[in-house]
């Protein structure tokens, strides 16, 4: 196995544990924070960043064309539905009043719901 290998396999090895990292910090501030809004921002922002830094460690090490294009569909799809389900857990723990709403610094839903009914 020559040089350049082992750095990519060693470079892969410490992005997969960066990565674990990350998320398990997301998950100890899902654990840890008070309410739902704050639980959402660590549910999505770390996961999605500890899952491309754990692809990114993975793509080093498999190096193949399918394999890569895999991981980068796994990466897309987690880009486009990790937010999206935040913002709707956030917005029906707001409709369904388990937020607090004196903790909000802006409260612009307030205004659409009021003129919806």
């Amino acid at each position: 196995m020559s040089v350049w290998l082992q750095i990519l396999d060693m470079a892969g090895a410490v992005l997969v544990f960066i990565g674990a990292a990350i998320c398990l910090l997301g998950v100890i501030g899902m654990l840890r924070l008070p309410d739902v809004l704050s639980r959402s921002h660590a549910a999505t922002k770390p996961q999605t960043l500890g899952m491309l830094l754990v692809l990114a460690g993975v793509a080093l090490r498999l190096r193949s064309g399918m394999d890569l294009a895999t991981l980068a569909l796994i990466g897309f799809f987690q880009l486009m539905t990790g937010p999206v389900a935040a913002h709707l857990v956030a917005r029906s723990a707001y409709r369904t009043g388990q937020t607090g709403h004196s903790e909000l610094l802006f409260d612009e839903l307030d205004e659409q719901l009021t003129e919806e009914r």
